[in-house]
């Protein structure tokens, strides 16, 4: 047994080794001096804690317990050499936080910058950056070059439509914005008492869901249609009740590009009728008269007229779609006076809606009525026989008639009797193609 094992000391796999004479007595048998018995310096803010401990005395590579004789000298080597390293590792630590600190900086802004652009990132989450986190690099890449965290996990995605509530939200804004301007005064009418607010906010929506939606109503040749300046719309008129010409002012309205309103010309039994008179007017209505038609020539309005009046409204299904007799021209006259050009319209579907079997003539008489209807589903249904029937309709305005350079001839009746003759020959070739192109009226 060794002198070792007789007094009760370990005994260590490494061989002693025996220093040379005038040698520091720390590093007899291979003692580690006593840097490690230093207090390492705190961490800096933003480094991750040091979690490595020097391993404990007795295994491989470490020396045995400082006997009382060696404390002093080792304590003395060792303080020096703890202090050299203590000060390295706070200047490496310190490099490191700075670094730490401008890459969080870098990333931050990096991420502002995305969330103020909005862009996203197709293949977020489906495909890693190369090199991974063991080579320093981003893990779980999004393709722009960051760290995923929790909450790149989804990225911003594309804008949302409008949900439907939002659509009654804008709805209930118009119509309170709409009631703010009748209660105030805030709209204008003029001097034939057109209301274009009231026109726009009530009207055309009521007529749009019939033409639109009800009648499948196709327009063609609107390019026909003054942009801007007066024109004279000339169309047949058939029916039973004259739908047709509300369906043509608000598909106008609607379809052209100016958005041109058409100032309707009606019969005096219109303006004679308490509520329908208000409408007529509220919607750009007026007395079919010269007068009035000049007038609004003159303004550069865009003015609808029906020459036939109720014999073309009133006559029977079995006449459907023949042009009865235009009267004496007097639109005619108008646009001459004014030089304004004529546009020729032709609509098919109206014959459709209500099919006009008979007349009783002594009851219309009584009721002091142009005419009696008696349809397929009127008088027999009551008040559901005024639903009027999903025809197709087609609409097709023809190419204009010029009239300035017959300025001159505006009081002549030949020349007038011609030009309202041209006029009724357009629309009346013009239904037969139409006719053509939709052979069942109540097809799609």
């Amino acid at each position: 047994m060794s002198g070792a094992e007789e007094r009760g000391e370990a005994r260590y796999d490494v061989p002693l080794q025996v220093p040379a004479p005038g040698a520091e007595p720390a590093r007899r048998n291979g003692h580690r001096p006593a840097l490690a018995a230093a207090a390492p310096p705190a961490a800096d803010a933003g480094d991750e804690p040091d979690t490595s401990t020097d391993e404990p005395a007795g295994r491989s590579g470490d020396a045995a317990p400082d006997r009382a004789g060696d404390s002093a000298p080792a304590g003395a080597v060792g303080s020096g050499r703890a202090g050299a390293a203590g000060s390295g590792r706070d200047e490496a630590r310190k490099v490191v936080a700075k670094k730490t600190v401008a890459k969080k900086a870098v990333a931050k802004k990096a991420v502002a910058k995305e969330t103020a652009v909005g862009s996203t990132d197709q293949a977020a989450g489906a495909t890693t950056a190369p090199g991974g986190a063991a080579g320093g690099s981003p893990s779980g890449g999004t393709g722009n070059g960051r760290a995923a965290t929790a909450g790149d996990a989804t990225p911003p995605g594309p804008a949302v439509e409008d949900r439907p509530g939002d659509q009654w939200d804008r709805k209930v804004a118009k119509g309170l914005a709409f009631l703010r301007r009748r209660l105030s005064g805030d709209y204008e009418v003029d001097e034939f008492g057109f209301d274009p607010d009231l026109t726009d906010a009530v009207f055309h929506p009521l007529v749009r869901l019939l033409y639109r939606d009800w009648f499948r109503t196709e327009v063609s040749g609107l390019e026909h249609v003054p942009d801007g300046g007066p024109g004279l719309v000339v169309g047949n008129h058939s029916g039973t009740v004259a739908l047709d010409a509300l369906v043509l002012a608000t598909a106008l309205h609607d379809r052209h590009p100016a958005r041109r309103y058409l100032r309707l010309l009606g019969a005096d039994l219109v303006f004679r009728m308490p509520v329908v008179s208000e409408i007529a007017r509220k919607t750009g209505g007026t007395v079919a008269c010269n007068p009035d038609a000049e007038r609004l020539l003159g303004n550069g309005e865009l003015v609808g007229v029906f020459p036939e009046g109720f014999k073309g409204v009133g006559k029977l299904y079995s006449d459907r779609y023949k042009l009865q007799r235009f009267g004496r021209g007097g639109f005619v006259s108008a646009a001459l006076r004014t030089g304004t050009p004529i546009v020729p319209v032709a609509i098919v579907g109206g014959e459709e809606i209500y099919p006009m079997l008979a007349d009783i003539k002594p009851l219309a008489r009584l009721l002091k009525l142009p005419y009696f209807p008696v349809t397929p589903t009127f008088p027999w249904l009551g008040p559901l026989g005024m639903v009027p029937l999903p025809s197709k309709w087609l609409i097709e305005f023809c190419p204009p008639i010029p009239t300035a350079h017959l300025m001159d001839s505006a009081d002549d009746p030949l020349v007038v009797f011609n030009l309202a003759d041209q006029v009724r020959e357009t629309i009346q070739q013009t239904l037969h193609k139409l006719l053509e192109r939709r052979p069942d009226p109540f097809g799609p």
